[in-house]
């Protein structure tokens, strides 16, 4: 068999009518003819008239017109303005096709097919591709900053329990600071590794001081079982991170240096944020509220991980639990 695919064309139709006619088995024709046994089998399939059987010229025929037809989501309109509209909330085309189903929509359609019409040549210059979280051709450089003297008290995140990690315990948070490039606000956001949730609050400058009296405000207002330990960065704005351990009774661990995908929930929830608020932000353009619509945006989107719920639904119904 050939290394690279080729689609039919009209002489190679007319070859496999011949060998079909002939008797020839699937296995044998494919075997002649360099191709897989299920290529063969799906031309077969496809391309065959209801009567009359495999015809070349018929099958050159529906081949092609299956080639220039439209998308479904293009041919139906109902579902094309659902897609795009959906995209330009900000949901991933994996949440708009789960939360389809979900629903019981009249009409459903795969997260491929929604790719698929995303990249059609007749639909690019719409730029849907922008909507996506990676909008971008191809990732930036990674660099690694000098070394840091370790913080006073780290406790490593190798020693977190195992049900943390599997994400079966609630109440467990991941915390990072997002930073822009004017150096001008300072935005310090967390996540609830079990639900998701996000939540996010402005920081004037990025001391430690500050950034712990940050985190125990935004901590002390949640029940004791929805704040257990929270997982950093090695960065310096968390060196007082035994406040939270006295003043909440908050387990504290870090990551070990240039590990990010260590905290990967948070990682990913910045990924998000950064839709709306791109590192040439002014962040002192935003008030409290222009935040919090971002981050109530965020936290009412459909999550595959959570059965296309939301993270403020799966939130609820844990603090549901813990009462």
């Amino acid at each position: 068999m050939g290394k690279h695919y080729h689609q039919f064309d009209l002489d190679d139709r007319i070859e496999l009518s011949r060998l079909h006619e002939a008797g020839t088995a699937r296995r044998e024709i494919a075997r002649i003819m360099g191709r897989h046994p299920s290529t063969i089998g799906r031309e077969l399939r496809r391309n065959s008239l209801p009567k009359a059987g495999y015809k070349p010229a018929a099958a050159d025929h529906m081949a092609f017109t299956r080639r220039r037809r439209q998308s479904r989501i293009e041919r139906l309109s109902p579902l094309g303005d659902h897609v795009r509209d959906h995209l330009a909330m900000g949901w991933s085309p994996e949440q708009i096709a789960g939360r389809l189903r979900l629903t019981g929509a009249e009409h459903t359609v795969s997260h491929e097919s929604i790719y698929r019409f995303i990249y059609r040549r007749s639909v690019r210059r719409e730029k849907l591709h922008r909507y996506l979280a990676r909008a971008k051709a191809s990732r930036g450089r990674r660099y690694f900053k000098r070394r840091r003297e370790p913080l006073p008290g780290r406790r490593s995140i190798h020693q977190r329990g195992q049900d943390i990690d599997n994400r079966q315990v609630f109440g467990h948070w991941e915390g990072d600071l997002m930073q822009f490039r004017t150096q001008r606000g300072n935005l310090l956001t967390l996540v609830e590794r079990q639900s998701r949730l996000v939540l996010a609050a402005p920081l004037p400058t990025k001391t430690a001081e500050k950034t712990a009296t940050s985190l125990a405000g935004v901590f002390s207002s949640l029940p004791a079982a929805a704040r257990r330990s929270i997982t950093f960065d090695n960065g310096s704005e968390f060196a007082n991170h035994n406040k939270l351990q006295q003043e909440l009774a908050m387990q504290t661990f870090f990551c070990d240096p240039h590990s990010p995908w260590q905290r990967g929930s948070i990682e990913n929830a910045n990924g998000v944020l950064r839709r709306d608020l791109p590192r040439k932000t002014e962040l002192n353009d935003y008030s409290h509220n222009d935040i919090n619509d971002i981050v109530w945006a965020i936290n009412t989107t459909p999550r595959k991980c959570l059965g296309y719920r939301s993270p403020a639904e799966a939130f609820l119904h844990q603090l549901r639990c813990c009462t």
